[in-house]
């Protein structure tokens, strides 16, 4: 039986940078699912499709092929061949994940794809719902989070290092504008889990939140 650790959280909270660092100390395979949101987000936004839209989003799902690719332990995302492991990482991507991640049949559509690699694979896997709707039978689950005004500058500091040309209030602003849809929309809400162990790292380094979080893993596989 494979296992599963669940790690849910909202945006900028580190989850991406933490999860993998933490999955390739345990030798378990990082699944990043908000990367499969933004891939269909950013698949609609080239089609030049609004992405609140759900209908016209919708009707690109026929055409997309999301494949993930596992290169040094690190997670790389294909779209229909193409590695857009970078390109999800703008604003845009990230405020058209949130707006398509809110229909039903985007969820539906990548729901099986994250079943079946949880299934076949010890893996650490994180996104919005993992612990409350993928993986409700992870044996570990961690929420994690930090201040917005913690997370919009790391995010900020992030692309930044990456060369765009953004502004601290506008990160954010958007920051707190996905925070917003992500927990109020009907379907698979952004919440904790019940049974999900919750990690602050406002006032935590990279170091520091790493450990915290491999501290819960330890904890719970040891019981």
């Amino acid at each position: 039986m494979s296992v599963n650790v669940a790690i849910d959280g909202p945006a900028g909270a580190g989850k991406s940078t933490i999860a993998r660092t933490a999955a390739k100390k345990l030798g378990y395979i990082y699944v990043d699912t908000g990367a499969l949101y933004r891939t269909v987000g950013l698949y609609s936004i080239r089609k030049g499709f609004d992405t609140k839209n759900a209908e016209s989003v919708v009707e690109t799902l026929g055409d997309i092929k999301i494949t993930l690719g596992f290169k040094d332990g690190e997670q790389r995302v294909y779209l229909n061949g193409e590695d857009v492991s970078e390109a999800i990482r703008t604003p845009e991507a990230s405020m058209g994940a949130s707006n398509v991640s809110s229909i039903p049949k985007v969820r539906e559509f990548l729901f099986d794809l994250q079943k079946d690699i949880a299934k076949e694979n010890d893996c650490l896997m994180d996104g919005r719902d993992i612990g409350t709707v993928v993986l409700p039978d992870a044996q570990v689950k961690i929420f994690l989070t930090a201040s917005p005004e913690t997370r919009a500058m790391r995010r900020y500091k992030e692309l930044v290092e990456k060369g765009s040309d953004v502004k601290f209030e506008d990160v954010l602003d958007d920051l707190i504008k996905r925070d917003y849809q992500d927990t109020h929309r009907e379907i698979a809400p952004l919440k904790q889990a019940d049974d999900a162990v919750l990690v602050d790292t406002s006032n935590y380094d990279f170091d520091g939140s790493v450990d915290a979080v491999m501290a819960v893993i330890k904890e719970k596989l040891d019981k």
